[in-house]
């Protein structure tokens, strides 16, 4: 891999994280153009993955600080009632993860006709997102937070836009978007965090045997960061504007050149 490559899929995770058009299928779309595979593209992957994680703690610090020092003072105060609520939306793509890890992989290597199929439904839940009409709720409740977990757990599949699943869904189920928006970007620390840090434990991220040099990866991090803190900031302003619908409109294209292109 080489530099200007990593600075283009580093660009490709950090705007893509945070905008609901799958960064798992677009980073699948610039591997399959770049032909980037096997332990290098595993390695990259965790490695702007981690950026991205890093880049939400950055972007919502003042809400994370907030949350710690809510925990820590022992009383069921809305910050204790959040972090339960960010816990129990992690617990089904934990299950997801640890039970279902090699299926999970497989579904990776499936190749741009899956990714394109995903693509499509995710432009079709971020239409029903925006022109449904539910009753707005104040905060986002228990049973609302397993139900945004589920859908994150089922947006393991490329081309199925995490942010996007799990935003609609809140938005479906009456949520307030500004609210929704910080609360889906909070769920990502969790499962990539602890998925970071089991890939680290099985020695999957391996610089050295990947053969991407330390500058590439280097700019691949420091891409992926840089534009996905600019990003987070911006999907939350565009989610609380209701301006889904434009991601719709991409992701049906996108997936329509994607199908087109694995059947040439």
């Amino acid at each position: 891999m080489s530099w200007w490559e990593a600075l283009i899929l580093g660009i490709i995770q950090g705007l893509t994280e945070f905008l609901p058009v799958s960064s798992s299928g677009h980073l699948t779309i610039g591997s399959e153009l770049f032909g980037v595979n096997g332990e290098e593209n595993l390695t990259f992957n965790i490695l702007v993955h981690a950026a991205t994680v890093l880049a939400t703690i950055v972007v919502l610090h003042k809400e994370i600080i907030a949350l710690f020092k809510g925990l820590f003072s022992f009383t069921w105060n809305e910050e204790t009632q959040m972090v339960c609520k960010l816990l129990l939306s992690a617990v089904p793509v934990g299950i997801v993860g640890l039970v279902f890890k090699k299926q999970v992989e497989a579904i990776f290597g499936s190749g741009l006709l899956l990714v394109g199929c995903m693509l499509l439904l995710t432009a079709m839940l971020l239409a029903f997102a925006y022109y449904a009409r539910p009753r707005q709720k104040e905060e986002i409740s228990f049973k609302d937070a397993l139900i945004i977990g589920l859908s994150q757990a089922c947006a393991i599949f490329p081309g199925l836009s995490r942010s996007g699943t799990t935003i609609a869904t809140g938005i479906l189920l009456g949520d307030k978007k500004e609210k929704v928006a910080k609360f889906s970007f909070l769920m990502l620390i969790i499962p990539v965090l602890g998925e970071t840090f089991l890939d680290l434990a099985k020695g999957k991220f391996s610089p050295a045997e990947s053969g991407i040099s330390g500058m590439a990866m280097i700019i691949g991090f420091a891409s992926a960061f840089i534009v996905g803190a600019f990003a987070c900031k911006w999907m939350i302003g565009i989610v609380s504007k209701g301006k889904l619908i434009y991601f719709s409109y991409y992701c049906v294209a996108a997936g329509l050149l994607a199908i087109i292109y694995s059947l040439i």
